[in-house]
């Protein structure tokens, strides 16, 4: 699995996107599959409409369902995205796809966005003489030497959006893949097909949503040799970027219309991964960063800069000796800051070898450390290890660095729980170890209490993971939602039931419900609720029977509530 980098790197001006009002473009997500015959037809509609709006229409082929499962020796163009994005939208035959993902009652294919392909070129009509109140603007660089891509994207609110925080939407995409299509031939002609996100399954938050705001990342990532053994080919990419009110209602989205190419650098040195705390009640963090030489010239020198909490910023000089695509795990000095409900770290590297670096895009790493939670003296820390199970250890340690609990490596694959009991009153830190830097092969870890109640999940990782966990001490965390008041009824719950709870403050609040084995099953809820007594319902009609649990998330707080479906 290759590392993704996300990195802020902030600039004083716009000067990527419009901030002129503009009306909306067409994000067209077709759903296909190899095995497809009407397929190719769902194609040619999708391009005419392209065709027609060159500048405004973004095609995303989406290869998902079991028209898509390979036999044989036939290719397998499915992504880890696909089959959730196809599940959202309704999708019932093939060839479908979603406008926008907007949902249009009179032409869906059943109840949510999915149309079929003679619906695809009105519903795109509309949304093109629709105004949008954000401007989309992305500009991407690929170096063929290291495979690096950067992809700078500015969004820019001409009005404001209905909702407080927005998705953003990061993806590659590739044309020409030429392989058999039912319905074409065997040397058909694969176009604007979705390959990865850089932005993970649903996109990663705009937090500044109101008339005039402007939104800038800049996102680097080291584009593989193949994805399931089907070949990446540089020269035949589109990267494209489109903004969502939450997973649904797409407002508008562009590609670049010209990739700039470069051959080679001399001096890159790049941050491609940092391990700090995931949740925060140490007064100290220790980071732990991966360094990539991808620069020609031999690495031996680096300075880091890194401040928490815009604190006083620290320095360190790295010196060694890197070769080009060569990397090492470098620990940078501890720094003290005061934890609080959101703690910012900033690390950035700069000058390699005493120079100024070629492509300082991907010198960058930020991320938001949220405040603990209080924990039980006892809690069960739960490990689903998909694959690598011999490359997985875990443990929890006091603050002098004592082991309180372990596992790992283990013999097989499979969903591992352990208690562990906090012997004092303090902060402890849980790491998460997986040496082949697959970050559990697509499985997950969590804390539940006694009661296998969910009270936190922790984030994806690739070779580490670590989060604070507080015992018996409170950390500054803004609780939004009041847990004495969630209640589920019936219970057991036969078809229907209603969730009510009460939060303090206008919220963006999801709902979910996960099985005993903390596998989400079930999206019941994503939106803007207000403040007091909320109620939303719940429908088990297509779940089996069993134990699940209700997540329920209100700004920074998450409740879960067993529940039993007959």
């Amino acid at each position: 699995m290759m590392v993704l980098s996300l990195s802020a790197f902030y600039v004083s001006a716009q000067d990527i996107v419009s901030t002129d009002p503009e009306n909306k473009n067409v994000v067209l997500e077709e759903f296909t599959g190899i095995y497809c015959g009407y397929c190719p037809q769902g194609h040619a509609i999708a391009q005419s409409i392209r065709d027609a709006h060159p500048d405004d229409v973004v095609l995303i082929a989406v290869h998902t369902g079991s028209y898509a499962e390979p036999t044989g020796s036939d290719p397998d163009f499915r992504t880890p995205f696909g089959a959730a994005i196809a599940g959202q939208a309704g999708v019932v035959g093939y060839p479908a796809g979603t406008v926008n993902r907007h949902l249009w009652p009179s032409w869906s294919q059943g109840t949510g966005t999915a149309m079929s392909r003679g619906e695809w070129t009105s519903a795109s009509n509309v949304i093109l003489n629709e105004a949008s109140y954000l401007n989309v603007g992305l500009e991407a660089t690929i170096v063929r030497s290291t495979r690096q891509l950067v992809v700078q994207v500015e969004v820019y609110y001409t009005g404001d959006s209905p909702e407080s925080t927005n998705k953003l939407n990061v993806a590659i995409l590739q044309d020409n893949i030429v392989a058999y299509q039912n319905g074409g031939s065997s040397n058909y002609n694969h176009m604007h097909m979705l390959r990865w996100m850089l932005t993970g399954q649903w996109g990663v938050e705009i937090t500044e949503t109101t008339e005039g705001s402007l939104y800038q990342k800049t996102f680097a990532y080291e584009i593989p040799e193949d994805y399931n053994d089907v070949e990446v080919d540089l020269d035949n990419l589109e990267i494209v970027a489109f903004v969502a009110e939450s997973t649904q209602e797409i407002i508008s989205g562009n590609y670049d219309h010209e990739i700039t190419y470069i051959e080679s650098n001399d001096y890159d040195a790049a941050i491609t991964t940092a391990a700090v705390p995931q949740t925060a009640c140490s007064e100290v963090i220790e980071p732990v960063i991966t360094l990539k030489n991808y620069g020609e010239i031999d690495l031996t020198s680096l300075e880091f800069k890194y401040s928490v909490n815009n604190g006083e910023e620290q320095s360190f000089s790295w010196t060694g000796n890197l070769s080009q695509l060569e990397d090492e795990e470098v620990v940078l000095p501890a720094v003290s800051y005061v934890p609080s409900d959101d703690n910012n770290i900033v690390i950035e590297c700069e000058m390699p070898n005493g120079n100024q670096d070629e492509l300082p895009q991907n010198d960058y790493f930020g991320q938001i450390i949220t405040g603990s939670q209080n924990f039980e003296q006892t809690i069960y820390f739960g490990l689903k290890i998909d694959g690598n199970s011999d490359q997985v250890t875990w443990n929890i340690a006091d603050a002098d660095g004592s082991v309180v609990a372990e596992g790992g490596p283990y013999a097989n694959n499979g969903f591992f729980i352990s208690p562990v009991t906090f012997p004092e009153t303090g902060c402890y830190m849980l790491t998460v170890n997986d040496a082949s830097g697959e970050g559990l092969s697509g499985g997950f870890y969590l804390i539940t209490d006694g009661n296998n109640d969910i009270i936190w999940e922790g984030n994806d990782f690739t070779y580490t993971a670590k989060a604070d966990l507080a015992h018996g001490i409170t950390v500054d965390i803004d609780e939004n939602l009041l847990a004495d008041d969630i209640n589920v009824f019936p219970n057991p719950v036969n078809g229907n039931a209603t969730i009510e709870f009460s939060i303090y403050d206008d919220s963006d609040v999801s709902i979910s419900l996960y099985d005993v084995i903390g596998k989400n099953v079930m999206n019941i809820y994503e939106g803007r609720l207000q403040n007091g007594p909320n109620k939303v319902n719940m429908n088990t009609s297509d779940i089996n029977k069993g134990v699940y649990f209700v997540r329920v998330k209100a700004g920074n707080s998450i409740v879960t509530k067993k529940v039993i479906v007959n």
